[in-house]
């Protein structure tokens, strides 16, 4: 009788634990997901920019920044943790910082903001220097730094299903930029995409990054009178 009872409540903890498993693996997948969706929404940004509709393009945009910013808050904050070494928590927030500077950067202030993000139009004006000269999309290499320099750091288990995957729709997205919205855009796209390559930089490419740096351009000098 007693073994009978042991046996029922043994299957019982088993399933229980099977249960709660399941549950956390779900959780670990919602937001996950709410990332991937916030990125899927940015996919109207270039259609609705070319298509010069401002409130649809302004409203992707913040729908956009605020569901991918919900979701990673709450994977931050997620209870469960990696058994990762002591030294990868600074080794991430370094690359976190700088991924982060560097994504700033390419996107917010090599690129003119007002006419990129705000205006109704689409901007005109192709760049092709500073990190726009090292590749053509620099941003999918810093999203990636800055997701890995987090995971590291924060330890957050669902990171391991969101970094794959959010980098995975990136570059579906920038793919899409490439091959359908910005030729339609920019005259001189074509040739851009002959000089310099699309992910990832070679040696030419950062040659001409480091030569097309703001602070590394040269005014010709005025001829002495």
């Amino acid at each position: 009788m007693f073994s009978a009872a042991n046996a029922v409540a043994s299957r019982f903890q088993r399933s229980y634990i099977i249960l709660l498993r399941r549950r956390s693996a779900v959780n670990e997948l919602i937001d996950p997901l709410l990332g991937a969706l916030a990125l899927g929404i940015f996919f109207g940004f270039d259609a609705a920019s070319l298509a010069r509709r401002a409130f649809l393009k302004r409203g992707i945009l913040i729908a956009t920044s605020l569901l991918f910013f919900f979701a990673l808050t709450r994977i931050l904050l997620y209870p469960a943790k990696l058994p990762l070494p002591t030294w990868c928590a600074p080794l991430g927030w370094l690359c976190g910082v700088l991924g982060g500077a560097l994504l700033l950067y390419s996107l917010a202030l090599e690129l003119p903001f007002q006419r990129t993000y705000l205006a109704p139009d689409a901007p005109s004006q192709l760049i092709t220097t500073g990190t726009y000269a090292l590749t053509r999309h620099p941003g999918v290499l810093w999203l990636g730094l800055l997701l890995i320099g987090l995971l590291l750091a924060s330890r957050a288990r669902p990171l391991l299903i969101a970094v794959p995957l959010w980098l995975a729709i990136d570059v579906l997205y920038v793919w899409l930029q490439d091959r359908f919205f910005f030729p339609r855009q920019f005259p001189d796209y074509g040739r851009y995409q002959r000089q310099t390559p699309m992910l990832w930089p070679n040696r030419r490419s950062l040659r001409r990054c480091w030569e097309t740096l703001p602070w590394r351009r040269r005014e010709p000098s005025s001829p002495h009178t």
